[in-house]
């Protein structure tokens, strides 16, 4: 008897291979999810730990917070040059400024002209 020769695969077969692939690729990912659930209060407390010796060494640091001598680096006390500096000029923003202004009253007259043109009052 003649047998015939099976097809390479099937569109049942093929959605089985990749159902069975998605299956094993989705219990992995549990596998390691579950691990992960397993692990994280070991973890939280490692966290903790390690929160804890970083505050203890800063704490036991020789250096203070209110150490000002670090902190204070202010140029006007410590570079006695005689003069004060000069303020620069400010000619640039103020005419941008009213330059500003003039657009936005300009354009405030326009719609107010507008709207008197459209709505009879």
């Amino acid at each position: 008897m003649l047998r015939r020769a099976r097809k390479s695969a099937t569109a049942l077969d093929q959605t089985k291979d990749a159902l069975s692939r998605q299956e094993s690729e989705l219990r992995k990912k549990m596998a390691e999810l579950e691990q992960m659930i397993a692990d994280a209060p070991r973890v939280a407390e490692e966290i903790s730990r390690q929160q804890r010796e970083s505050l203890m060494t800063r704490a036991s640091d020789g250096s203070r917070r209110l150490d000002v001598a670090i902190a204070l680096n202010d140029k006007r006390y410590s570079e006695p040059t005689g003069r004060p500096g000069r303020r620069p000029s400010m000619r640039k923003q103020r005419r941008e400024g009213r330059i500003i202004f003039v657009v936005l009253l300009i354009t405030l007259v326009l719609a107010v002209v507008w709207l008197f043109t459209h709505f009879k009052f």
